[in-house]
C-alpha cells in the first residue's frame, strides 16, 4: 500500500545533419568534437576528456576552493553521508577538486541531464509528434463512424494545459482536460454524431512497461511516479482537493479535477477543532481504483490539494475522452477501452488506421527539455528515452531503450560502468553514476552545435526552476546553472558556473546515505558552490595572456 512524440517529416538537411551527428557519436572511438566539426555553423570547440582520472590542480585559488570544500563536508552532519565532487575547468579540462569523482552515487533527478542531453543528439530540438482520433471505418452522411474511433496516442507529453514558453515557473491555463477537449471539438466539428463501434485510447506506439525497474510501491500514488505510457493526458495524473467543513464533526469536502469517476474517493476525513487532531492519510492499493483518504482538517483551515497519479494511463483517457464526447452531444453505441501492446511483438509499427478524424501536432521537443530540465518532470524525461530509442533503433521493450542509451553514453566519452541508468528520470532506486561521468556528459554537451540552447534549459541559481529559492543573495545566484536531484538521503547539483573572476567551470556534486533533510543537504551543496563560484579564477593560459 502506497502511503501519506510519430515525428513530423525534418526538412532533408536538417535531417541528414542529426543521421551525421549520431553516427558521429555512436561509431567514433574518439567522439568529442565530432559532431560540432559536422555542423558548419558551429565554432571550433576544444574538446577536453575527463573519463580518465587527472591529478589535481596545485593552483593557489583552486588550494582555496579545496580547503573551503573540505571544511564544508567536514561539519557536523555533512560528515555522517558520502560525498562526491569533481570541478573541472570548462576551457581547459583541469581538475580543480576532486573527492570520490569514480565512486557510484544515486543521481536522483542529475538523471535527467543524461536523457535530455540523449534526446537533444538524437532526436533533434525541432522534433514533434502528433496524437490523433482515427478510424478505418466509415463516416455517413449522418455523422455516424460506422466502426471504431480510436484515440493514438504516440507519446506527446503535453496533452495539458500547461502554458509555453516555460519562463519562470509552470503556469496553467483552461482545464486540465483542454488537450483532449480540444481533439473532441476538432472530432465533433468534423460532424461526427455517433460512434456505432467502441471507443478506444491506443497506447502501443510505446512497449506496455508502465512502471520503470527500481519504481518503489510509495511512488505509484503521486503525480512524479504516474505510469509511463503513450498517452499522456494531464501527465497522467489528476488533482483531489479536500476541504474542512465550517464546524467541527463535519466531515469535510473534496472535489477531483479533472471531473472522472474512473477512481472512487473513499472520504473520511473530518473536520476538527485542534491542530493537534489535523493530519491527513491517503492511500491505494496497487491496480485498484479506490483513493482512500482519512484523518482530520482543522475547522477555518486552508484546502490540500493532492497530485495523484494515474496507474492507467490509456483506460483513463477513454473514458475522460468518452466523457467529453458526450458533453458534446456524441453517442457511444460500444464499449469504452484501451488497447496496448505487449512486449513479446517485436517490429511492431505505428498503429495508424485508415482515416484521420482529429490531430494535434506537439510543440517542439526544446520546449519540453527546456520544461524537464528547469523543473524536473520525470513523465516527461521517460518519454523521451523511449522516443530517442525508437527513433534511432525502432520500435522494441523499455530494456532496448535502456542499452541503446548506454551506448551513446558510451560514445560520448562516459568510461563503461561509470552510468548504470534503469529510468530516465532518477526515480528508480537502481540508478548509479559518478561524478566524472556527469561531468563528462556536459562537456560533451560543451561540442555540440545546440550547447547553448542546452545551458539555457537548466535552472538558475535565485532566478528560477528548481533552484529559484536556492543561493539567493550569494554571489553564485545567477552564476550558476544546474540540474537538481533529490530522493529520501540523496542531493546533487551538477552543471555549469562562471566564477566571479570569470572562470567557466563544469562540474558535479553528490551527496548519498545522508541523515540530513533534503533542505540541510541542499545547503551543503549550496555552500559548496559558492566557494566555488569565489575562489576559482581563470586557467593559467589565460592568466598568462593578461
Amino acid at each position: 500500500m502506497a502511503l501519506l512524440l510519430l515525428s513530423h517529416k525534418a526538412r532533408p538537411h536538417a535531417h541528414r545533419l542529426r543521421i551525421l551527428l549520431l553516427q558521429c557519436a555512436l561509431l567514433s572511438t574518439v567522439t568529442l568534437g565530432c559532431a560540432a566539426g559536422a555542423a558548419s555553423q558551429s565554432r571550433p570547440v576544444e574538446a577536453h576528456a575527463v573519463g580518465v582520472a587527472k591529478p589535481q590542480s596545485r593552483r593557489a585559488d583552486a588550494a582555496r576552493f579545496r580547503r573551503r570544500a573540505e571544511a564544508i563536508l567536514a561539519a557536523r552532519g555533512p560528515d555522517k553521508g558520502v560525498w562526491g565532487v569533481l570541478v573541472t575547468d570548462a576551457e581547459t579540462g583541469e581538475v580543480l577538486y576532486q573527492r570520490h569523482a569514480d565512486t557510484l552515487f544515486a543521481p536522483a533527478s542529475n538523471a535527467k541531464l543524461f536523457s535530455t542531453a540523449l534526446a537533444a543528439a538524437t532526436l533533434g530540438v525541432d522534433f514533434r509528434t502528433r496524437t490523433t482520433i482515427e478510424t478505418s471505418g466509415t463516416v455517413d452522411e449522418s455523422g455516424a463512424v460506422h466502426g471504431d474511433v480510436v484515440l493514438i496516442g504516440r507519446g506527446d507529453p503535453n496533452l495539458s494545459n500547461r502554458k509555453f514558453p516555460y519562463e519562470k515557473k509552470v503556469e496553467r491555463e483552461g482545464p486540465p482536460e483542454k488537450a483532449l477537449g480540444e481533439l473532441a471539438d476538432a472530432l465533433v466539428a468534423r460532424g461526427v454524431r455517433h460512434i456505432a463501434g467502441d471507443l478506444i485510447a491506443d497506447d502501443s506506439f510505446f512497449a506496455a512497461t508502465r512502471f520503470p525497474s527500481g519504481w518503489t510501491i510509495d511512488d505509484m500514488l503521486w503525480s512524479y511516479g504516474s505510469a509511463v505510457s503513450a498517452i499522456a493526458v494531464n501527465d497522467n495524473a489528476f488533482t483531489l482537493e479536500i476541504r474542512p467543513a465550517d464546524h467541527a464533526g463535519e466531515p469535510a469536502v473534496y472535489s477531483v479535477e479533472p471531473a472522472s469517476e474512473f477512481y472512487t474517493i473513499e472520504n473520511r476525513v473530518q473536520t476538527v477543532s485542534g491542530p493537534d487532531e489535523a493530519n491527513l492519510t491517503v492511500s491505494r492499493e496497487p491496480g485498484v481504483r479506490v483513493v482512500r483518504v482519512s484523518g482530520g482538517m482543522l475547522a477555518g483551515g486552508d484546502a490540500r490539494r493532492l497530485s495523484i497519479a494515474i496507474e492507467e494511463p490509456a483506460e483513463y483517457a477513454a473514458a475522460l475522452l468518452a466523457r467529453l464526447l458526450e458533453a458534446r452531444g456524441v453517442r457511444i453505441g460500444g464499449a469504452v477501452r484501451a488497447r496496448h501492446v505487449v512486449d513479446a511483438l517485436p517490429g511492431r509499427s505505428d498503429p495508424s488506421l485508415e482515416t484521420v478524424l482529429a490531430e494535434r501536432i506537439s510543440l517542439p521537443l526544446a520546449e519540453d527539455i527546456r520544461l524537464v530540465n528547469k523543473n524536473s518532470q520525470n513523465l516527461h524525461a521517460e518519454l523521451m528515452l523511449l522516443h530517442a530509442a525508437r527513433q534511432g533503433q525502432g520500435p522494441g521493450t523499455r530494456e532496448d531503450a535502456v542499452k541503446f542509451a548506454t551506448e551513446f553514453f558510451k560514445a560520448a566519452g562516459i568510461a563503461e560502468g561509470d552510468v548504470l541508468l534503469s529510468d530516465a528520470s532518477g526515480l528508480s532506486r537502481r540508478d548509479l553514476v559518478t561524478p566524472r561521468a556527469v561531468v563528462q556528459l556536459l562537456a560533451y554537451v560543451e561540442t555540440q552545435p545546440w550547447r547553448e540552447f542546452y545551458r539555457s534549459t537548466l535552472p538558475v541559481a535565485g532566478e528560477d526552476g528548481t533552484l529559484a529559492e536556492r543561493m539567493k543573495n550569494t554571489r553564485a545566484a545567477g552564476r550558476v546553472l544546474a540540474k537538481t536531484g533529490t530522493v529520501e538521503h540523496v542531493s546533487a547539483l551538477s552543471g555549469y558556473a562562471t566564477t566571479v573572476r570569470g572562470s567557466r567551470l563544469i562540474f558535479s556534486i553528490f551527496g548519498n546515505n545522508n541523515s540530513l533533510r533534503a533542505q540541510a543537504a541542499d545547503r551543503v551543496i549550496d555552500a559548496i558552490a559558492v566557494a566555488m563560484v569565489e575562489e576559482i579564477g581563470p586557467p593559467a593560459r589565460a592568466r598568462r595572456r593578461r
